[in-house]
């Protein structure tokens, strides 16, 4: 089931139960934020090493079981997926330091980290674990606690992922309530959540409903919008590795990133060329009556067909009655000319790969333009050495990544780039997207900047930063989570304390206020 299925169920009330529990998750989520704000630099990495060992460990296991809950992706791609958001995101941002404050003496500025607090996080069920991973890593590095909504199509495997990670964190020191999952998630307890006052920053992956609910709850998000990259292969490309790319890319985890190609684009001249690569690469090049048998397979009267999402070409020729060789990796539809609106030209979150021919260049541009305002913001790729048309594409097309001969779902992500490795990828002001760039721990921070005058003597050098910069330091027993300070100011609050205090708020918001 889509997120957008999810969306367009018939609202049900929330049980007061899984009302109650989620509430306290978030007022959990809000102690652990207060407390957490406060570490230093090298206790958020002991931990977010600790996050990343225990998400690597179980990468295999978890996409297992991604695969058998929900009927999406490969075993093999998903346990690719889970581990780059484990080491290797934590690599890409060691270095960016979120905790210590900066000092410009030459501007005469001070700025001071300033994290989000509780991170409201949605999970789409076609990369449930890698973005599981993803976010709480992203909300580990800039001191932020996170409270994670799985869509209801892969809840299990998303909770013990989130319960996994969270349990290697508490380990290694961080507060308890730091990284939770809701066990049982529905639209009404999704909203209910993302309207709370104790939300400081939704994150929101996944169908366009849920993105703008998010953006319409009163809180601060972060969304992103559909995908539908265009591939561009020039007849300058060397069209074996073009094919390669598209092939690779279309089949990985059978074409469930949203940043996939979903038209392949080249100029007549070229296609004969283009087809035999794909062939040899691993695609199955449909004929006519193939193409139409596809396009009515994929798209009904109420839309895209939901139970392609994730398939194999294997599966979908099957069903779409076409006959292929069964190691064939992709289906390539042919529309000959790329002047029509076909439904071909759509976005599929399976391995079809459509394939159109333009007379010249400024055709093609022409056709992207108009294919990628259905994904606008977000991804293109282009094949070739002609710099020239390289960027004209890149400037002619409403998108704000372009991957240059690099398969694009793994490039637009970060992973065959050097684009910051991403599960959420902004689609800007052309998605109506808060962020543009893909979004990274940087955005859970804002700064707290302290400007003297310009006139004004200032003598920074002898500002000292030492307690704000130093943080809380690991505990000294990691078995033992730390607990928030008492707020009356007399000392530290018990864990039995703690729980009473969290179930009389609770007790207190029967009324609706969270």
């Amino acid at each position: 089931m889509s997120e957008q299925a999810t969306l367009d169920a018939p609202r049900l009330s929330v049980p007061d139960r899984e009302l109650s529990r989620a509430r306290m998750k978030v007022g959990r989520a809000a102690w652990a934020a207060r407390y957490y704000k406060d570490f230093s630099r090298d206790a958020v990495l002991a931990i977010a090493e600790a996050v990343a060992k225990a998400g690597y460990e179980k990468a295999a296991q978890f996409a297992e079981e991604a695969v058998a809950e929900t009927g999406f992706g490969v075993v093999e791609h998903k346990t690719i997926k889970n581990r780059l958001c484990t080491h290797e995101l934590l690599d890409y941002y060691r270095d960016l330091d979120l905790v210590t404050p900066r000092v410009d003496e030459a501007r005469k500025i001070i700025e001071l980290p300033k994290p989000a607090g509780v991170v409201f996080a949605l999970a789409p069920a076609t990369n449930p674990v890698a973005t599981v991973y993803y976010k709480a890593m992203l909300a580990i590095l800039s001191r932020n606690a996170i409270v994670l909504s799985p869509h209801p199509a892969s809840k299990s495997v998303s909770a013990a992922a989130a319960q996994h990670i969270a349990q290697a964190a508490e380990a290694a020191g961080a507060p308890a309530g730091l990284i939770q999952c809701v066990e049982n998630p529905s639209v009404p307890l999704v909203q209910d959540i993302m309207a709370s006052d104790r939300i400081n920053v939704i994150l929101a992956t996944g169908g366009t409903a849920m993105v703008r609910a998010a953006y319409s709850s009163g809180n601060p998000a972060l969304g992103v919008g559909p995908g539908n990259a265009v591939a561009y292969i020039d007849p300058t490309a060397r069209v074996d590795a073009a094919a390669r790319c598209l092939v690779e890319s279309k089949a990985f985890d059978n074409s469930v990133l949203c940043t996939n190609e979903s038209v392949a684009i080249t100029l007549g001249s070229n296609r004969g060329n283009m087809e035999r690569a794909l062939r040899s690469a691993g695609a199955h090049v449909c004929n006519a009556a193939d193409t139409d048998r596809l396009r009515d397979y994929l798209f009904t009267e109420k839309g895209f067909n939901l139970e392609a999402i994730g398939k194999s070409a294997t599966w979908i020729a099957e069903r779409a009655g076409l006959r292929v060789n069964p190691s064939t990796k992709i289906l390539v539809p042919v529309v000959e000319t790329p002047g029509q609106d076909d439904l071909l030209f759509r976005e599929k979150l399976c391995p079809v790969l459509t394939l159109t021919a333009a007379g010249d260049f400024e055709q093609a541009l022409t056709f992207a333009k108009h294919t990628t305002r259905r994904g606008a913001g977000h991804s293109a790729a282009f094949h070739g050495e002609d710099t020239d048309r390289l960027v004209a594409f890149s400037q002619g097309v409403p998108v704000y990544r372009v991957v240059v001969n690099a398969p694009c779902s793994q490039g637009a992500a970060g992973f065959a780039t050097h684009l910051p490795p991403s599960f959420t990828i902004g689609t800007g002001f052309a998605g109506r997207s808060s962020i543009g760039e893909n979004l990274g721990p940087q955005h859970l921070v804002q700064w707290t900047r302290i400007a003297y005058g310009k006139d004004a003597p200032a003598d920074l050098g002898g500002v000292d930063l030492d307690a704000v910069s130093s943080g809380r330091a690991m505990p000294a027993a990691p078995a033992a989570s730390p607990e928030p300070a008492n707020p009356q100011g007399s000392g530290d609050v018990s864990r039995d304390e703690l729980r009473r205090l969290i179930l009389e708020e609770l007790r207190s918001l029967k009324g609706g206020d969270a």
